[in-house]
């Protein structure tokens, strides 16, 4: 049985973080590591360990890379500060990048797990550029990285995840450019880090077999950033298109920084299946992934295993009533109509949708005895009500009142019974007890259909839909 997975991204969201967050939830350690050995590529080793943020125990995922693939995307002072001189950018390239940044004040940090390295070959060759912080740049293609994908070891719908996920990216990204898909250079998301994260996060995901991920809302903060294309909004374009395309939901906060990435939003982006989360769940498991950057909102995801609440998983499958719910009684007082009027005119207004018709008898001045029409109703339906009660009797006025009431979730099922189908209207207590009422029509039919009695029809479709349920 699927499990269902909320993301609080309180604190933003990105490759990093969610990889720590999953493996904490309880994702095979070495199902991963048998997926990272076997990446094509050189010039990366990871390190899983414990970190402590704000005084919370937090689970860490970092890809360390060697000096060649260096992109000092840890440096903030680089990436918040602007005041280094970026010296080239690459006009026909298209920007988009995932960040690791280590904690400088973290003095608690504390490294528990492997340290696993890779001696693998790279397949590409890549220029190395001279700035400010002589780091190294890659560029790929999307169908570079599907290649590298394509030559990991990992399930197929591991490996369909991460392919989606760099897709969403470079979709953006094409959006962003006005350029095809098939032209998108990656720069940052296309350096072998963000690809280890994006392999990562799709071997964990995969490997706790989830099928519903609710995610309210990502926590995003304002200023610039510096990225291949020089200084840039938050969020980024990248970000801006994903959550537009795929209808994420942004709280803006009052913290300078980018919280949420392009991969963090394209992770979303391609797992989440619900924006509200149940009325009522229990969580069953925790998992806390921690970033690399310094805010005074700690980077931290948590992810969670929640289970629906039993009852208002049921609740949901009835027409629930609103929060105010309001109707309308017309009432007339009625004394020289015949009997046979008032019976046309109860059977016209329910014909024409009034939710109730009743008669009342009365005495009205001058001793006569009469009836009071009451009728309840939508406030759509006043005129055309109003309208057969004029036309039908001879009243001159008709009183209109305003009612909010308290209604009770309920719908309608249909059972079979030895006679044939039958309706009921099924209710819920508000302490939960569902009851059953069989419906008369229903009733009435199998009755002249089958030559029963009332009581003898009503108790078998009574007893068949206590069976059904």
């Amino acid at each position: 049985m699927g499990k269902s997975l909320y993301l609080e991204c309180n604190s933003g969201i990105s490759g990093d973080m969610s990889v720590a967050a999953l493996l904490d939830l309880g994702a095979d350690r070495e199902l991963l590591d048998k997926a990272l050995k076997s990446i094509p590529a050189k010039g990366f080793d990871y390190k899983i360990s414990t970190v402590v943020k704000n005084a919370i125990s937090v689970c860490d995922f970092d890809v360390i890379l060697d000096e060649e693939h260096e992109n000092h995307d840890h440096d903030m002072e680089y990436l918040f500060g602007h005041e280094h001189s970026h010296e080239h950018e690459h006009e026909e390239s298209v920007h988009g990048h995932e960040h690791h940044h280590h904690d400088h004040d973290e003095s608690v940090r504390e490294h528990e797990h492997e340290h696993h390295h890779h001696d693998h070959e790279h397949e590409h060759s890549h220029e190395h550029h001279d700035h400010t912080h002589g780091h190294h740049h890659e560029h790929r293609h999307l169908s570079d990285i599907y290649k590298i994908i394509d030559g990991t070891n990992m399930t197929e719908n591991a490996r369909a995840l991460a392919k989606r996920i760099f897709e969403i990216v470079a979709q953006a990204e094409a959006k962003a450019h006005n350029r095809p898909i098939e032209e998108v250079h990656f720069h940052e998301v296309g350096a072998i880090d963000s690809i280890v994260d994006v392999i990562a996060i799709a071997v964990c995901f995969d490997n706790l077999g989830i099928d519903k991920v609710y995610v309210p809302k990502l926590a995003e903060g304002y200023g610039t950033i510096r990225c291949q294309h020089g200084i840039l909004p938050v969020p980024v374009p990248a970000v801006s298109n994903i959550a537009a395309e795929y209808g994420l939901n942004f709280e803006f906060i009052n913290q300078k920084g980018e919280f949420v990435t392009p991969t963090g939003a394209a992770f979303v982006a391609a797992v989440k299946t619900d924006d509200n989360l149940p009325s009522r769940f229990k969580i069953s498991k925790i998992g806390m992934g921690g970033g690399k950057r310094n805010y005074e909102r700690p980077s931290i995801l948590r992810a969670m295993i929640i289970e629906e609440d039993k009852s208002a998983q049921q609740k949901e499958a009835f027409d629930n009533p609103k929060d105010e719910d309001i109707i309308y009684k017309l009432e007339s007082n009625i004394d020289d109509s015949s009997g046979e009027e008032l019976g046309l005119v109860m059977e016209l207004l329910l014909k024409a949708g009034a939710f109730d018709v009743h008669y009342t008898s009365c005495f009205m001045k001058k001793n006569r005895p009469g009836y009071m029409l009451s009728v309840i109703c939508d406030k759509e339906m006043i005129p055309a009500l109003e309208a057969i009660i004029f036309k039908n009797t001879t009243t001159i006025g008709i009183r209109r009142m305003k009612y909010e009431r308290s209604i009770l979730p309920r719908k309608i099922i249909e059972v079979q019974t030895k006679w044939g189908s039958a309706k009921a209207k099924q209710v819920i207590l508000p302490d939960g007890e569902i009851r059953n009422y069989p419906e008369y029509e229903s009733i009435v039919k199998l009755c002249r259909e089958n030559n029963l009695s009332y009581k003898e029809c009503y108790s078998e479709v009574f007893e068949s839909i206590k069976g059904s349920v």
